[in-house]
């Protein structure tokens, strides 16, 4: 089984490169992606590490992680995409059934309000946002998770926060979870955890963390943050840091829940987009802007 889920995993990565006729529906998405935006990808590796093995309705069912990296080329700029994909495949007495990518569900399970209030008289705090410390640490664990901090199913917003905070973008409104940005002793703010809250408290906040809304993805800088409403409905799933830029100046970003590093802003190879999308980006702002 398992070495017959290599050669599959071979064969899907050598899909992405060249003009080969393709029928998955993730390589036609990356493709049309990359042509929109001039680039290539010039080479794709594909490394699986199986998680979970079960017997179900008479199949051997592996769930498993596929590490996938992209070398991609944009005018004379090389630089590396990588995504963890979830997948699982089932073998019956004739070998491989049927292999699928699980779907990924940005939507927090919770019945709790998750609006942010604004403190009346905020404690004013000045601070330094350190960009190159974002980066860092979101590259060091945009496939891990840090023990330090509680680990969510979705943890796009949790992941971002921690990034934020690395920065050194200052919490405050602690015990209130309804108030400002804070994470302490195994409890944390909606806005720390929640994509829409945070979305909210960037949009309202007056001190501490502050940020800016642009409408360029060209204004974002490094440590930045973007905000996606997938079904365009109002409320906000998703939550990227931008870590690095193309050749034309446009965001790549890094994130949970689908962890991705250096992925394009825009979203448009993921089966969770839209037609409907829509976003917000944010610039932080601190004492040196």
């Amino acid at each position: 089984m398992k070495e017959q889920l290599q050669k599959m995993l071979e064969k899907k990565a050598s899909e992405f490169v060249g003009e080969k006729k393709a029928k998955d529906e993730k390589v036609i998405r990356k493709r049309e992606v990359m042509s929109k935006r001039n680039a290539d990808i010039v080479k794709t590796l594909a490394v699986g590490k199986i998680s979970k093995a079960e017997m179900k309705d008479g199949y051997h069912q592996l769930y498993y992680h596929v590490h996938l990296k992209y070398l991609i080329k944009q005018e004379d700029f090389l630089y590396v995409e990588e995504e963890l994909e979830r997948r699982k495949a089932s073998f019956g007495k004739k070998g491989l059934h049927e292999d699928v990518e699980l779907p990924v569900d940005f939507t927090i399970k919770t019945t709790e309000d998750v609006t942010v209030e604004e403190d009346q008289n905020p404690v004013m705090e000045r601070y330094t946002y350190d960009r190159l410390k974002v980066v860092q640490y979101a590259e060091r664990w945009w496939d891990e998770y840090n023990p330090a901090y509680q680990k969510f199913d979705v943890d796009c917003t949790n992941y971002v926060s921690q990034c934020l905070h690395a920065g050194g973008a200052p919490m405050r409104g602690y015990p209130n979870r309804s108030k400002g940005w804070w994470y302490r002793n195994k409890n944390w703010s909606f806005s720390w955890a929640v994509a829409n809250a945070l979305k909210t408290y960037l949009q309202h906040s007056t001190a501490g963390l502050q940020a800016r809304e642009v409408q360029d993805p060209q204004e974002l800088q490094l440590g930045d943050v973007i905000c996606y409403d997938f079904q365009g409905d109002g409320r906000f799933d998703h939550n990227t840091v931008v870590t690095g830029k193309d050749a034309y100046g446009m965001p790549l970003v890094n994130a949970h829940t689908y962890n991705s590093r250096m992925r394009y802003w825009a979203y448009e190879d993921s089966s969770a987009y839209t037609s409907n999308i829509q976003y917000k980006m944010f610039h932080i702002v601190d004492d040196s802007s």
